[in-house]
């Protein structure tokens, strides 16, 4: 069995939030759960299974996302090789590690023996009533993505954090050894997936502003956390104090959990038209946002990719998307998406279509191709192949997320309003006559957002769209749940 979470995002607790340790627990009875359940076979007998696989698919200890940025004069952008840069990461993972250590304990614990115990099995191949379990092997792997990509580097100077990351969360990476970013540069992982069908990746690759060629270097999405959503929050505080209004600020501190990142300014429009009456400080906030834009442009990482072969529309769009100064409310949201669907080349935010294009799905070696990074879990059926009496279904799977995300609602698109939602799935892939012979599992939870008690102002009840008219008709007939009588239309038809 081998299980694929991804993006948890564990951060030092200087910006944002990471999970709580009870999503850990909740985890660890899920695999537990998981491997009673396997241990059942397709002839309907139980059979203990001895051993398991849990990848960390990458953005598991978020490095990026760390105010410690902002008090060095070090960036990610000047050269892994940097030896202030690795004595930097060094200590933002330390924090981070000792920040969620007891939802690391947890983790860790899942590898120690006789920490996962299923029955064994009687004759009869049932579970051998009031006897003792008898313990199964886990082993943690570790993929980076593009919050991580330091513990990719080919450099000796990496290698005392990755070993300390080892040890806290109990990886069977090898020791002294980079983490791998491809699965084809690590054999055992590798043949991992090959005996499950699947083929897994981060998928940064595939976003052009986290991945520049080179997972062993940083790339724009680096800047834009760190000089934009890491810095806005404090300078908005350092600059406003406590005039800004309490809702306000309540609200900034969720603003790295906007998906899509780029759709940021138009989260932060509705908020302030909500929760700032002042029409003088809401153009004070929206002014310190396009400055620190101007500060990102002005970057020399980032100016240099003004001219950069495959870059330069990158740079000049962004300055595009992200300035108040260069927008109108109706319709920016829209644009954005689809100016970011247009970089990938696909007019969908699912990154389904690259599952099409890779080797192993072309070849049919892999049932299942798995991305992370979207933070959208997604079960996309790819293909059907029959051939004498055999059928290959092949499948793309995101693997999620474990934090919050704001989502914008899909009514009223003009009032940018988001919904925050707490995150957590989790996939399982079974071999053999594993799970009474079914390939996968799925599990995706959904925990609603109370709320905030700080009360916030609608401002906006009155406006409306720029071309108000009836709500159309979206149903015919009244929905199958419906108790009230339904009242069928009459369809005029053609006599014959």
């Amino acid at each position: 069995m081998l299980v694929i979470i991804s993006d948890l995002h564990l951060t030092d607790g200087t910006t944002g939030s990471s999970i709580a340790p009870a999503a850990f627990d909740i985890f660890a009875q899920e695999v537990r759960d998981l491997i009673y359940s396997a241990s059942w076979r397709a002839d309907g007998r139980y059979r203990p299974i001895e051993h398991i696989d849990v990848l960390l698919l990458g953005d598991v200890l978020d490095v990026i996302r760390s105010a410690r940025w902002a008090s060095q004069t070090v960036r990610p952008y000047d050269g892994a090789d940097h030896p202030q840069l690795a004595s930097l990461v060094t200590q933002i993972t330390t924090d981070i590690l000792t920040h969620n250590e007891s939802s690391l304990a947890v983790l860790r614990g899942l590898t120690m023996p006789g920490q996962l115990l299923v029955p064994p099995a009687d004759s009869q191949g049932r579970p051998a009533a009031g006897a003792s379990g008898q313990g199964v092997q886990v082993a943690i792997h570790y993929v980076v993505g593009n919050h991580d990509w330091f513990f990719h580097v080919a450099s000796n100077r990496y290698d005392a954090i990755r070993d300390a990351i080892v040890r806290q969360l109990g990886l069977a990476n090898a020791p002294g050894t980079p983490f791998p970013h491809d699965p084809a540069e690590c054999g055992p992982l590798l043949d991992i997936m090959r005996r499950h069908r699947v083929f897994a990746r981060h998928g940064d690759i595939f976003d052009p502003f986290n991945f520049e060629g080179d997972r062993s270097a940083s790339s724009l999405g680096d800047a834009i956390v760190i000089e934009l959503l890491n810095r806005f929050p404090a300078e908005v505080l350092k600059r406003l104090g406590d005039d800004v209004p309490a809702a306000t600020l309540s609200g900034l501190k969720e603003l790295d959990n906007v998906r899509p990142v780029l759709l940021v300014p138009v989260w932060l429009d509705g908020l302030l038209e909500r929760t700032c009456p002042l029409l003088s400080m809401r153009k004070q906030i929206k002014g310190i946002w396009d400055e620190l834009v101007d500060r990102f442009l002005a970057v020399p990482f980032v100016r240099a990719r003004r001219t950069a072969p495959g870059s330069r529309d990158l740079v000049s769009g962004l300055e595009d998307v992200l300035k108040f100064s260069k927008h109108v409310s109706i319709g920016w949201a829209t644009r954005i998406v689809t100016w970011l669907q247009s970089l990938r080349g696909a007019n969908a935010s699912s990154f389904y279509p690259h599952a099409l294009a890779e080797p192993d799905f072309r070849s049919r070696r892999a049932k299942y191709v798995v991305y992370g990074h979207t933070h959208y879990s997604e079960c996309v059926p790819l293909e059907a192949s029959h051939a004498e009496g055999y059928v290959l279904n092949q499948m793309y799977f995101n693997s999620g997320t474990w934090r919050r995300t704001l989502r914008q609602t899909v009514s009223a698109p003009h009032e940018h309003e988001f919904v925050p939602i707490d995150v957590m799935t989790y996939l399982a892939f079974f071999q053999g006559d594993e799970r009474s012979g079914r390939p996968y599992e799925s599990w995706s939870g959904n925990l609603g957002v109370a709320p905030t008690e700080t009360p916030t102002l609608r401002l906006d009840a009155a406006r409306q769209p720029a071309a108000e008219s009836p709500a159309p008709l979206v149903h015919e007939f009244a929905p199958h749940f419906s108790s009230a009588p339904v009242v069928r239309r009459l369809v005029p038809t053609r006599r014959r």
